[in-house]
């Protein structure tokens, strides 16, 4: 089973959502704020990724400028980084497909398409 994590405000989450319901696509929901993603959980699918754990920090958000992370992050540990981003939903990227070993990070179509419908 697919799991979407999102916030339900987020209007590209609204259209990712959209996209998997038109796409028939199973998925189970959940909210990055009320269910925020556990150390583990993150752990887990940034090393699946492959890619960095920057990647996962929505760098957009309020929340990121307000700590400033743009200057403390380079000089964080990946388990500082990984302990910031499960004490609170806003600072993930949004939204999440976590899809078997599969992880997608915000919502680009083509990138879906190709994982989801092969």
């Amino acid at each position: 089973m697919n799991l979407f994590i999102e916030y339900p405000k987020c209007s590209t989450c609204k259209k990712a959502k959209k996209w998997l319901t038109e796409n028939n696509i199973e998925f189970q929901d959940r909210n990055i704020v009320e269910n925020t993603p556990t150390e583990k959980e993150l752990e887990k699918w940034i090393a699946e990724s492959k890619k960095d754990i920057k990647k996962f920090f929505n760098t957009s958000g309020l929340k990121y400028k307000e700590l400033n992370l743009k200057e403390k992050l380079p000089n964080m540990t990946d388990s500082e980084k990984i302990k910031l981003l499960s004490s609170d939903g806003m600072l993930i990227k949004r939204p999440l497909l976590i899809s078997g070993n599969n992880i997608l990070i915000g919502f680009k179509e083509k990138e879906w398409q190709e994982m989801l419908n092969g």
